[in-house]
């Protein structure tokens, strides 16, 4: 195949957009840069691509947003999802709307060519695994329902039974990047 490869980033932070993109340009990469799911949506109108690298948060939008777009353009896309906080929930989901791999921050462009190529899952990962905090436990409680809120803060305060401006405290605290 000698076919320039095509990257999408969905990136919000233009620092760590633009050293993907470079990164990536000396790869051989042909690469556009996005900042919002509706930038992604006039992009893909007239674009298409192999390879995809989604944040997870992307202002007050949900990478995974992106993701269902990405892959309802095509279903053969590699997406990887990069996100600074990683929980089960968001995990889950993005690999049920189409990502193929799911990467925490800080992660380089090695790891992201790594897990496009990744075709299968490890059987040979250790299901033990940490022990959980209770304050992971609760992180991950409150992340799950931001996501099933659509990252509506009030919405998802009334589910947790919680004042809105104590979950925002809790959410300045603990970044979803």
């Amino acid at each position: 195949m000698n076919e320039t490869p095509r990257l999408v980033i969905v990136e919000d932070d233009p620092a760590f957009a633009r050293t993907l993109r470079r990164s990536f340009e000396r790869r051989g990469y042909g690469v556009h840069h996005v900042v919002s799911p509706e930038d992604l949506a006039a992009l893909l109108a007239s674009e298409a691509f192999d390879y995809a690298v989604v944040d997870l948060k992307l202002g007050t939008s949900s990478g995974l947003t992106c993701v269902q777009m990405l892959h309802e353009a095509d279903p053969d896309i590699r997406i990887v999802v990069l996100t600074g906080f990683a929980s089960i929930a968001t995990a889950v989901e993005a690999i049920k709307l189409g990502a193929a791999h799911y990467l925490a921050k800080p992660a380089n462009t090695d790891d992201i060519e790594e897990a496009f190529g990744r075709d299968t899952g490890d059987p040979s990962v250790p299901v033990e695994g940490r022990k959980s905090s209770i304050k992971t436990v609760e992180w991950e409680y409150i992340h799950a329902t931001l996501v099933e809120c659509d990252f509506n803060i009030s919405e998802t305060a009334r589910r947790l039974g919680m004042h809105r401006r104590t979950l925002a405290r809790k959410l300045e605290k603990r970044q979803l990047r």
